[in-house]
This record gives structure tokens, C-alpha cells and sequence, in this order.
């Protein structure tokens, strides 16, 4: 794979990566379930990727419960984690690995707020649109649970799911900035935690009327 560095982790990052991530104010996280209901489907990769191209995949045993240095990056606050679709990866996150991330960039949320131009606010459309790059997404579902045996195109979709998020980050920022609903963007972010405490006591509809 045409990266700077790619690594491959079982249960946790090494210490050494860890404090290499911590260097960054800003890191990429994305997550790949075995479903879409964190109750009942188990984490199996999570994967990060900073701005010098560093990209690392977490492959996550069935059972596990904590991944401490894990929770060190995806809990300081002096990073930004941005994912596409937050909501799902911080709540997955919680559930499995008790990791309370926190401060967070949505570019899903982001793209709804500010491209308002487009329905289509998927990772493939928003990439497309704002790196010039296509994604392969055939690799979408897929077996996850089967982590210790991925094939080539399976880790090259997990590494491209968070390996353009910095750069689209940026973009999305100066168009939220031009039309002054970064503020905006920023209260919602901060609203994330509290719906994935919702989700996970599966509340639904709780702000219809």
C-alpha cells in the first residue's frame, strides 16, 4: 500500500505509536463492526491516521474491554478526532473498549451543515468532491470478525476510510468559516456524547413531537 507508514496492531497500539500520535493536534478514527448495533455486534478494527500519512489498524479480539493506550489518544483533549458519522464510532467506542473520546469533528455532520447543495453526504461522495479521489468501497461488508486473516483489499479499505479525513477536515472548515456556521458545527459536535448515551439506552425519537 502507497503509504508513509502502515502498521498493523494486535489488541493496542505499541507505546511507541502512542506517543508519536500524541504529537498531532489532529488524528483521523474510524471503526469496523461486525453490525450496526453496538449491543449486539462486536468491534473489530479500529484504525487512525495522522497528518504525516501514519496509518494504524487495531485489530480487536472478541471479549476485549480495554485498550489503554487507545483510550490515552482517544481521550486527550488536546487532540481532535475526526471521524465521518461520528456518532456511531464514539458510541461503538464506549460500549467496547470504555473510551470516552472526546474533542470530536464530524465530516458527515459538517457536510449536511455546509453542503447543502448535495444530498449525497457519504465518505465516497464527500471525498470524491473535496480530494479528487475515488473510494473503493467494495470492501464494505465484509466478515471484520475474521481480523487475523484480512485479505489485502479489506486493510486497504479500512486505511482509506480515515486516511483522507485531515485534509477533507480543513476544507470543510474553511467553507463552514466563509459561511459562518462553524460555531454551529462546533455545538453539534460537542452534542455527540450525549446521543450516544441515548443510544446506547436505546432511546429513539426522543425529540419527536
Amino acid at each position: 500500500m502507497d503509504f508513509k507508514d502502515f502498521q498493523i496492531y494486535n489488541g493496542d497500539l505499541s507505546k511507541a505509536m502512542l506517543e508519536t500520535y500524541l504529537q498531532t493536534d489532529a488524528i483521523a478514527v474510524d471503526t469496523e463492526t461486525m453490525g450496526l448495533l453496538p449491543q449486539r455486534d462486536r468491534l473489530c478494527l479500529v484504525q487512525l491516521c495522522d497528518g504525516d500519512d501514519r496509518v494504524s489498524v487495531v485489530r480487536i479480539d472478541r471479549g476485549q474491554t480495554t485498550a489503554p493506550h487507545l483510550k490515552q489518544l482517544l481521550e486527550a483533549t488536546q487532540i481532535t478526532k475526526i471521524f465521518h458519522f461520528a456518532r456511531f464510532d464514539i458510541t461503538t467506542l464506549r460500549h467496547h473498549l470504555d473510551i470516552q473520546v472526546t474533542p470530536i469533528f464530524c465530516t458527515k455532520l459538517a457536510s449536511k451543515l455546509i453542503r447543502t447543495y448535495s444530498p449525497k453526504h457519504g465518505l465516497k461522495d464527500l471525498i470524491q468532491e473535496l480530494e479528487g479521489v475515488e473510494l473503493d468501497k467494495s470492501s464494505q461488508s465484509s466478515d471484520w470478525g475474521n481480523s487475523m486473516n484480512l485479505s489485502a483489499a479489506q486493510l486497504r479499505y479500512a486505511a482509506n476510510d480515515v486516511r483522507y479525513l485531515i485534509s477533507a477536515r480543513q476544507k470543510l472548515i474553511t467553507m463552514l468559516e466563509r459561511e459562518e456556521r462553524l460555531e454551529l458545527a462546533e455545538q453539534c459536535f460537542q452534542c455527540l456524547p450525549v446521543f450516544a448515551s441515548l443510544d446506547l439506552l436505546q432511546y429513539q425519537g426522543i425529540f419527536d413531537h
